[in-house]
């Protein structure tokens, strides 16, 4: 690991307070010598209050400095954190005079890659941090959290103990392969802790799919015909004019995506081209990117003003058959065919969930908000909550399970110890990948922390 002093700023520039962080063997010294008091014998967790002097012998700032002593630190090294105003001249001229007394401009997320080096927390953690600074809404936070607090570790953990324990009695059974009346391991007992094993991490992969939605929104598609009220939809559900809304039939002729968060959840609304026969190319277009984004969506709202017909229907139910699929009557407000529209949906299309609003005047925008909750089914989510967030997680879990799958397979057949070791060699060595238990190549962390903002 690069030992050098490094230093950053923490905050953004422009607050009322500014902090700049300096991490390293000679952390404490090199603050020391452009602070106006001597910290160099200070304790550990110490607070001073004194100013920064630059080269020059001119003051910058009246500051506050912590003192924090190795390993009882972030880093697990000296560090010290420099309380500034928060000017982004006083912040720039501290880091620069930090960096005349012997730092460097610390690389993005090296605070929290050294954390890791020294131990101070696996490699799932370090990613948490990521995460939370990310954060975006209630449950992306408590994700994070959950993660960062080791809770998904821990189920690793009790995972490789497991795979530990099978592993260690086969390769007993070999160091012993000349007494065949040997056998340590009980194949009955084995085969339900493999298949154990096989179901919790089947469990922790298939959490991706809603930690991955979590993190970047949860797809909502509003489709049907040109003027149907789509656009104005999008606008309440977003609470702003994001869409242009016009009397004019293929106004929007491109997707248009914007977020809003929902009981703590963050849903990313596509307000798409309105569906109809039309020989405008750059219309076509756009009615090509609805279809598309039908498929990606988890939900769609398909906005009505008038009855489909039964084709309609069963085009949009065919379109839509994987997906939580909305009928969203409009225009209740001045369309007096409501009535007949909810009559003919309930005689060919019973099993569709449909509601009532005027998109115009707001009208149980909130009964579709909650709708849209109940859609995404997303579990209670707290703080000890274990949800896979991370497509490199998500990826070791698989080869994972495909390697305990073989060994299921293998006790299945009767096969020879030998070859049921080496898979579990494999998943034991895929679920160590996700904290960094054994030695992480370089390349895989300097992936994982070049994401990291400047200070973390």
């Amino acid at each position: 690991m690069n030992n050098d002093n490094i230093c950053a700023l923490a905050t953004p520039a422009g607050g009322a307070i500014g902090i700049v962080r300096v991490s390293g063997p000679e952390a404490i010294s090199i603050t020391n010598s452009i602070f106006s008091k001597d910290i160099s014998l200070a304790k550990p967790n110490t607070l001073h209050y004194g100013e920064i002097i630059d080269k020059e012998g001119s003051t910058i700032d009246d500051v506050l400095v912590s003192v924090y002593r190795a390993p009882h630190s972030y880093t697990g090294e000296d560090s010290t954190e420099i309380s500034c105003h928060g000017s982004a001249y006083i912040l720039n001229k501290v880091v620069h005079t930090l960096i005349d007394a012997g730092c460097r401009q610390a690389e993005p997320g090296e605070y929290t890659k050294r954390a890791y080096l020294n131990g101070k927390m696996d490699l799932s953690q370090a990613e948490a941090v990521a995460d939370l600074v990310s954060a975006t809404n209630r449950a992306s936070h408590k994700m994070a959290l959950s993660q960062l607090k080791g809770h998904f570790s821990s189920e690793l953990s009790i995972l490789r103990d497991q795979l530990l324990k099978i592993t260690s009695l086969l390769e007993l059974e070999l160091d012993f392969s000349d007494h065949e009346e040997l056998e340590f391991a009980d194949r009955s007992e084995l085969m339900q802790l493999a298949q154990k094993i096989h179901q919790r991490i089947t469990t922790l992969a298939k959490s991706f799919e809603t930690g991955n939605a979590l993190k970047k929104g949860i797809p909502v598609a509003i489709i049907g015909k040109t003027n149907v009220g789509k656009s104005t939809l999008l606008n309440q559900l977003l609470h702003e004019d994001k869409a242009i809304v016009s009397d004019i039939h293929g106004t929007t002729r491109d997707v248009i995506e914007d977020t809003t968060e929902i009981n703590g959840i963050t849903f990313r609304f596509i307000d798409t081209a309105g569906i109809r026969q039309t020989e405008d190319k750059v219309e076509q277009l756009g009615i090509g990117r609805t279809f598309k984004k039908i498929d990606e969506a988890t939900i769609i709202l398909w906005i009505i003003d008038s009855i489909p017909s039964s084709d309609e229907i069963k085009n949009i139910k065919e379109r839509c058959a994987d997906k939580n699929l909305i009928i969203i009557i409009n225009k209740i407000d001045n369309n007096n065919s409501a009535t007949d529209i909810i009559n003919q949906l309930t005689t060919i299309a019973s099993d569709l969930q449909h509601l009532e609003i005027s998109a115009k005047l707001g009208t149980n925008i909130s009964q579709l908000e909650e709708a849209l909750y109940k859609a995404a089914n997303i579990p209670e989510i707290n703080e000890n909550s274990v949800i896979v967030t991370s497509a490199r997680h998500y990826e070791a879990l698989t080869r994972a399970n495909e390697s305990i799958t073989r060994v299921i397979d293998a006790m299945e057949a009767d096969l020879s110890g030998d070859l049921i070791s080496e898979d579990l060699r494999i998943c034991l060595e895929q679920l160590s990948e996700i904290t960094g238990g054994q030695i992480t190549p370089n390349e895989v962390l300097g992936n994982i922390f070049q994401h990291f903002c400047i200070g973390k």
